[in-house]
């Protein structure tokens, strides 16, 4: 009810207000479910029933993209202080990386199943409209997030957390989903120039997150467990290393016919040499991060919006997994894309459910509260980015 000390145009400032403390990892929830889809058509095995329900995982990413958009939008047009802080801090800048990767999953999603719901030709078109704006925000953030770490954030090496590895990325998020577009372009010149694009996206965050892992592992090896609200952010590590793997699996699968034949047999080669360790790594990585994120709950880490990276990196792992399984014929990989799409599952269900309850009751778009530090040594910086 509006009354007189509560003028009509006091409404839509008084709802703006609910969004002041919405910063840009809250992009991370559209990147989790979108990949419910696009995870779930890798899958080797298609029970019935399973494509509507991805469809549906696929449009309530939409959903969130569209509501997320619009309340960024109020976030920037009434609190600009805030939105500035948000780029100020070395804890919630490279979640500007998010934004990017929510615009590309969707985008990528349309055509996997998307397209079941909206038509193949507005499926291209939506997907076209999203990777270009997409990457041009990943290339965006991967430049400027470092630059103001660089020149702004005046960051130490002890603080280092997986979260700087976001906006490097983000690329690599279009590297992997660029090629579908590629066969709905004319032959020749257009197929070759997206598709060596996408491989040069893959160089440019592959090369920028072998800068930054060691940085990261060094961290945590000599400076101790992170705080207890960013310690499932380890499990961003799983992002490059089962996107990349995702990326090359898919250069192999639409390079003949597009590129010369010698070319297109050394990608398909690539897709092979290069996978295979790289997801040893992973597997290694999930868990080592699984057991600082166990020994973390122990010790009492409650929910935070950083659970949501439980989600969006174990499914680059199950796209990853389900390439080698085409690529080699090896029945261990398709297992393992099963396996870690129930691990994807469970997480995603827990992180939406915990989600939903604190907008309910208001806790998560309250003005954040300091997190706990790990009991030894935990130097990372938390912000109000990274945890809320």
């Amino acid at each position: 009810m509006v009354t007189a000390a509560q003028p009509l145009y006091a409404l839509p400032r008084a709802r703006a207000g609910a969004v002041r403390h919405l910063g840009p990892n809250w992009y991370a929830t559209v990147m989790g479910t979108a990949i419910l889809a696009t995870g779930g058509a890798a899958l080797p095995v298609h029970p019935p029933g399973l494509r509507p329900l991805l469809t549906v995982c696929w449009a309530l990413s939409v959903v969130l993209l569209t509501a997320l958009l619009g309340a960024r939008a109020l976030h920037w047009r009434h609190h600009r202080d805030q939105a500035r802080a948000h780029l100020l801090d070395p804890g919630a800048a490279p979640f500007y990386g998010c934004l990017a990767m929510a615009l590309l999953a969707v985008g990528g999603g349309a055509l996997t199943v998307g397209r079941d719901l909206i038509g193949v030709r507005a499926a291209v078109a939506l997907d076209a409209v999203l990777f270009g704006v997409g990457t041009a925000v990943a290339l965006t953030a991967a430049v400027a997030v470092p630059y103001l770490m660089a020149v702004r954030h005046r960051v130490r090496a002890s603080e280092a957390t997986p979260v700087w590895l976001l906006p490097l990325v983000a690329p690599m998020v279009s590297a992997a989903l660029g090629p579908a577009l590629v066969p709905y372009l004319p032959a020749g010149q257009p197929r070759q120039t997206l598709l060596l694009a996408c491989f040069t996206l893959f160089g440019l965050s592959l090369l920028a997150t072998l800068a930054m892992l060691p940085l990261v592992f060094a961290r945590l090896l000599t400076g101790g467990p992170l705080p207890l609200s960013l310690t499932p952010t380890l499990f961003l590590v799983l992002g490059p290393l089962g996107q990349s793997t995702t990326a090359v699996g898919k250069f192999a699968e639409v390079a003949p016919g597009v590129l010369p034949g010698p070319d297109s047999r050394g990608l398909a080669v690539l897709a092979v040499l290069y996978g295979v360790p790289v997801m040893g790594f992973a597997l290694l990585w999930l868990c080592l991060a699984t057991a600082h994120v166990v020994r973390a709950r122990r010790l009492g880490m409650g929910f935070a919006m950083t659970w949501w990276a439980f989600t969006f990196p174990v499914g680059t792992c199950v796209t990853g997994a389900a390439a080698l399984a085409r690529h080699t014929g090896l029945v261990a990989y398709d297992v393992l894309a099963c396996a870690l799409y129930a691990v994807l599952l469970t997480a995603w269900g827990v992180a939406a459910a915990h989600t939903v309850r604190g907008l309910l009751s208001g806790e998560l778009l309250a003005a954040p509260r300091p997190a706990p530090a790990a009991p030894r040594r935990a130097t990372g910086r938390t912000t109000s980015g990274a945890v809320r």
